[in-house]
This record gives C-alpha cells, sequence and structure tokens, in this order.
C-alpha cells in the first residue's frame, strides 16, 4: 500500500511541474511564481485555464492523483490497512 502512495505522490509532483511548465509557457510569469510556491495555485490556474493551456488530461490525471493520495493515506492512518 505505501508503494500506490508512494506513486500517487510522484504522480501528483509530475502534473504539478508540467501545469507550471505550461504557465510559464502562456506568458503567466507571475501566476507560475506563485504556483511554485503554493501547489493550490497552480491547480485552480490548471482547471480555469485548461482550454487554454490544453491541459484537461494533465488536470483529471492530477485530480485522480489527489484524490487517490488522500484516500490512501486515511486508510493506512486509520489501521484499515497495514503499513507494510
Amino acid at each position: 500500500m505505501p508503494i500506490l502512495l508512494m506513486l500517487a505522490a510522484l504522480t501528483n509532483l509530475v502534473c504539478w511541474i508540467i501545469i507550471l511548465v505550461k504557465i510559464f509557457k502562456n506568458g503567466d510569469t507571475v501566476i507560475g511564481v506563485v504556483g511554485i510556491f503554493c501547489g493550490l495555485v497552480a491547480y485552480i490556474v490548471g482547471w480555469t485555464k485548461s482550454d487554454e493551456l490544453d491541459s484537461t488530461k494533465i488536470m483529471l490525471v492530477w485530480t485522480v492523483a489527489i484524490i487517490a493520495q488522500v484516500a490512501l493515506t486515511f486508510q493506512i492512518q486509520s489501521g484499515a490497512v497495514p503499513a507494510q
């Protein structure tokens, strides 16, 4: 189970970086810099400008990865699944 959690976290990181690159390439430098320090900003901009950034598929993957990471974290923390 921790392997799935690490895979979800890695997916989150990769999607965040891809969206940041798309934001910078779009000319939104200030939003890109803020997105570096606050991933939530990059996530929101990625969805609100998904047509402009052509990021709908990436944002869907990122959303699923976030949900998976939260669900797996709660399962492990509650003791429902052994951490080993």
